[in-house]
């Protein structure tokens, strides 16, 4: 049975849903501002975040919030970690990949999590301990066993541009040295997450990410028997105010994750980032 804070957070992520669809015709007419060196928000996103904290505040005002557009709010143990739009440099040009991503989140790590695509009415659902839903059908991550034949997904942040050339060495290394089958680049880490919770990708990494971008999307890979660890193979660190710093992350099954990682290091990627 759902738990009544997924049912809350359900609730807030589409009514921001709602918001992104609404605002499809007018694309062209959208207020887009650069926070930093290719990094957007739009009048699009503040909307869609306001929708979604009042939905979550009428119904548990005493929650801090940590949104991506409002930064914190609220001074609390536990913390809803929002992203109302996952995906904003693919919705301002009408590619239609992107998501909304809610968390709850105790002492740093996500006990629920949701993350909604509206284009194609994908709810992805998980609290800890209960496992991990796909429009209310139990998900699991892929079983396969190594990186030969393996589709991984990734994204090229932009602050994390200083180390792209140690990135694409990583991606040459797993397509060529370890068989790795492709790599997909689609645009939204919460997605990236969830297709690995639901076994659509068989593994994700990613340099720069923030906790409104992975909180849900750990939480589900997770639930759904995976694993998500940082670029030393140890623990991704809290995913609330304490942990904004940019991080990356790994993702997979327990053997896919640990042979993902073992490439990130060889291939120089995880070094470059203590640079």
């Amino acid at each position: 049975m759902q738990k009544p804070a997924v049912t809350i957070m359900v609730k807030a992520a589409r009514a921001a849903g709602n918001i992104l669809l609404r605002n499809l015709n007018r694309l062209e007419s959208i207020n887009v501002v650069e926070k930093a060196r290719q990094d957007y928000a739009s009048d699009v996103d503040r909307d869609a975040e306001d929708a979604a904290v009042r939905e979550l505040r009428r119904a548990m005002p005493d929650v801090g919030v940590l949104g991506e557009e409002s930064g914190q709010s609220g001074n609390t143990r536990t913390t809803w970690v929002i992203d109302p739009l996952d995906g904003t440099s693919n919705y301002i040009r009408g590619l239609p990949h992107y998501c909304v991503s809610i968390a709850m989140v105790e002492n740093g790590e996500p006990v629920h999590g949701v993350i909604y695509d509206p284009i194609r009415n994908e709810l992805f659902t998980a609290s800890k301990g209960s496992g991990a839903l796909l429009n209310g059908v139990r998900i699991r991550v892929a079983e396969r066993k190594d990186l030969t034949g393996a589709v991984l997904a990734t994204g090229f942040a932009p602050r994390e541009r200083e180390r792209l050339s140690a990135q694409l060495h990583c991606t040459d290394l797993l397509l060529t040295e370890h068989g790795g089958e492709d790599i997909r680049r689609a645009g939204s880490a919460a997605l990236d997450l969830a297709y690995v919770a639901c076994g659509r990708v068989d593994g994700y990494f990613e340099a720069g990410v923030k906790p409104w971008d992975i909180a849900a999307g750990v939480l589900l890979v997770r639930e759904a028997g995976g694993r998500v660890i940082a670029a030393d193979g140890g623990q991704t660190g809290p995913l609330d105010s304490r942990g904004l710093a940019p991080r990356m992350v790994i993702a997979g099954n327990l053997k896919l994750s640990d042979a993902l990682q073992k490439v990130v290091v060889s291939s120089g990627y995880a070094a470059s980032l203590r640079g």
